[in-house]
């Protein structure tokens, strides 16, 4: 079915492409046809011209033979004139003579100017023809191209039309195929239903049966069977093992020299990788003497000094995997969970030496580029690259192997444990050729170091790192090869299975625990130092219900005590309130009185200045100081908001007086804020005395 559908999917895709094509020669045999009939209606219009010149060339040859006899006639009166000339007088001959001899003078002009005028026109004719011609032979190439055009497009609209009809036809065969196919495959779809059904009622009347049986036996085991701790393996899984001691005191004893091996593994990687940097950094650009080094360079030194973010999680993780064996616990690769974060760790320390490789070689390559790189030394330089990427593989092998010992401490493990011990050879097999590729690569190195230091651009300092950098690759020699002896000494130990005691003390070989049991361990063990830690000393009851009672009555005096602090806080926020504005009152009536005060000095001055004439002038000014205060002190004596007050007052005084208002009503706020802070705390303090002398 699903080949009929591909097969189906094909040819629509062929068809629609067809199509597609069908569509464009039909707009390309449109555009050709209306060009054709563009090239008609020119050549009408030219054979219009040519039908136009060849009549005028017609008229102008009738007037040139009209002409030609009047010559002829003209030519025949001048001989008729000269024969009879003789017989006239001699007077009348003089005037003949004259007459004669100038009409042929006009009449020659005339001829004359005929005849060019019949050139003239034999010339435009015989231009006019040419130019006609070239134009009908132009359009009859172009009539012929077109023809053509059109002959090959109406072949490919017939060959696409042909073949657009054989690809329909099949795929209405195709089709109608498959709706036979569909038919039979819908009809064998009812038959399984049907089956499905039928079978599902057996399914069901099994079930019944399996579970009466079920049940008959379940009753049976309860009542006839003792307990059996052991039925179901995947909760034996569960039981804290009892196991050989000797086993476990081994297990410690590995898993620190593999501690110890592990950070000398990662201490002679980091000082490799520091060295590494810093010699890139000198050679072949010393970037000391102020010369930039290139991109490639800068790149590979930034991500060689990110070596430290890589090895040391390695190593601290690795450090805690082995904090985490007990000596009162059973470890195996299923209760060592610890080893997973030691396997991410070390993936991504073997991802960063796969970025590495690529600015490697470019920078071997950097250095082969100089002018005194000799062949030597670069076939070189390409063994030390080629010893670096044999490295980096061995690596991946080793992560991939520490990988799959991780996963089966997980629940999704799908790795049978009798592999376990083959992982456990290719891991120790691995370790060797990490040890044979170190080697190498130290010898690698050497090689290239000797043969640099004999160039004239080595300085003391390129001298000096690769010395350092050569020691580190011995001391990775050394501890690859610790590590390869190491797991070959302790490979019979690291793939002989774990034996432990059951609940009936028979020793179990090869029995999988499940990673939580050291948990459920370190609960049980809690569990059981509960148990027997001494139970604390009790009150007695008469002291009890003494106390009980004192704490009732304290809770209700508490009660009514609250109630009273509420109710008197609650009246001294309200006359706080009142003083507030009352005080506020008195301010602005102070501020108030002020102003008038000096209002009424100053006009005490003007007065006597001007006299009493300005007296009588203006009396209502006596009278205007004094009414003003009292009809404003009844407005602010009726009027208790605080905002109306200042905005009447704000009418009264200029903008001198609202500065001053808002400063006096600024720090009258702060200075209230301040006793009511002081207030909340001396509250608060003896609110905490209060509640103190309640619980004691």
């Amino acid at each position: 079915m699903s080949d009929l559908q591909t097969k189906y999917q094909k040819l629509a895709q062929e068809f629609a492409k067809v199509r597609a094509q069908n569509q464009v020669l039909k707009k390309a045999v449109i555009e050709e046809q209306a060009k054709q009939n563009d090239a008609k209606e020119q050549l009408k219009v030219r054979d219009q011209k040519i039908r136009k010149f060849e009549q005028e060339l017609d008229s102008l040859t009738f007037r040139n033979q009209q002409l030609t006899k009047r010559v002829n006639f003209l030519q025949d009166e001048l001989d008729i004139h000269e024969s009879k000339g003789g017989k006239k007088s001699k007077n009348k001959d003089m005037d003949n003579a004259t007459h004669v001899k100038t009409s042929p003078n006009v009449i020659g002009e005339e001829l004359r100017g005929k005849i060019h005028e019949n050139e003239t026109l034999h010339k435009q004719l015989y231009d006019l023809s040419e130019e006609h011609r070239k134009i009908v032979t132009e359009l009859s190439s172009k009539l012929a191209n077109l023809e053509r055009d059109s002959s090959q497009h109406h072949s490919v609209i017939e060959a696409s039309e042909k073949q657009f009809k054989e690809t329909l036809e099949r795929l209405q065969q195709e089709r109608a195929r498959m709706e036979v196919q569909l038919q039979a495959r819908d009809k064998e779809v009812r038959e399984s239903l049907g089956r499905a059904e039928q079978c599902s009622e057996e399914l069901r009347r099994t079930k019944e049966e399996l579970g009466s049986k079920l049940s008959w036996a379940t009753r049976i085991i309860q009542d006839k069977l003792p307990f059996n701790d052991e039925e179901l393996p995947e909760l034996s899984r569960l039981n804290v093992p009892a196991h050989d001691k000797k086993h476990q005191h081994r297990s410690m004893e590995v898993m620190g020299q593999a501690s110890t091996l592990v950070k000398e593994l990662c201490a002679g990687l980091s000082n490799f990788h520091t060295y590494t940097e810093q010699r890139s950094k000198i050679f072949p650009i010393d970037s000391g003497t102020g010369m930039p080094i290139s991109q490639v360079n800068q790149k590979f030194c930034s991500h060689l000094h990110e070596n430290a973010s890589y090895l040391r999680p390695l190593e601290q993780s690795f450090a805690a995997f082995n904090e985490s064996t007990r000596d009162d616990a059973l470890t195996t690769l299923e209760t060592a969970t610890g080893l997973q974060d030691v396997a991410a760790k070390f993936s991504k320390y073997v991802a960063y030496l796969q970025k590495l490789l690529p600015y490697q070689l470019l920078s071997i390559e950097e250095e082969c580029h100089l002018s005194t790189c000799s062949q030597t030394l670069e076939s070189r330089n390409m063994e030390l690259h080629a010893s670096l990427q044999r490295m980096s593989s061995v690596f991946t092998t080793v992560e991939s192997y520490v990988s799959l010992l991780a996963s089966a401490s997980t629940t999704s493990c799908e790795c049978p444990q009798a592999n376990f011990k083959t992982i456990y050879e290719k891991l120790a097999e691995s370790f060797t050729n990490l040890y044979e590729v170190m080697k190498d690569l130290s010898k690698n190195y050497n090689f290239k170091v000797s043969l640099e230091h004999q160039l004239p651009i080595a300085s003391q300092k390129l001298k000096t790192t690769d010395e350092c950098v050569v020691s580190s690759l011995i001391s990775l020699v050394t501890c690859t090869g610790k590590i390869s002896n190491f797991m070959k000494t302790n490979l019979d130990f690291f793939t002989r299975p774990v034996g432990y005691g059951n609940s009936m003390g028979s020793s179990v070989g090869g029995q999988s625990t499940s990673p939580c049991v050291p948990l459920l361990r370190q609960r049980a063990v809690a569990f059981m130092a509960a148990l027997t830690k001494p139970c604390p000393e009790t009150v007695p009851y008469s002291t009890a219900v003494q106390n009980q009672r004192i704490l009732l009555s304290s809770t209700e005096s508490k009660e009514g005590l609250a109630q009273q602090v509420a109710s008197s806080s609650s009246r001294i926020a309200r006359l706080e309130q009142e003083k507030e504005h009352w005080v506020l009152e008195a301010q602005l009536m102070q501020i108030k009185y002020d102003r008038e005060m000096q209002k009424s000095a100053e006009l005490e001055s003007v007065l006597k200045g001007q006299g009493g004439v300005t007296i009588k002038q203006s009396p209502s000014q006596d009278k205007i100081p004094p009414s003003t205060p009292a009809s404003k002190h009844d407005d602010i004596a009726q009027d208790t908001s605080m905002l109306g007050t200042a905005d009447k007052l704000a009418m009264d005084f200029g903008g001198s007086d609202e500065t001053s208002r808002e400063n006096m009503i600024k720090s009258h706020y702060t200075s209230r804020l301040l006793e009511l802070r002081t207030h909340q705390q001396i509250c608060d303090s003896k609110g905490v005395n209060f509640s103190a002398e309640v619980c004691h």
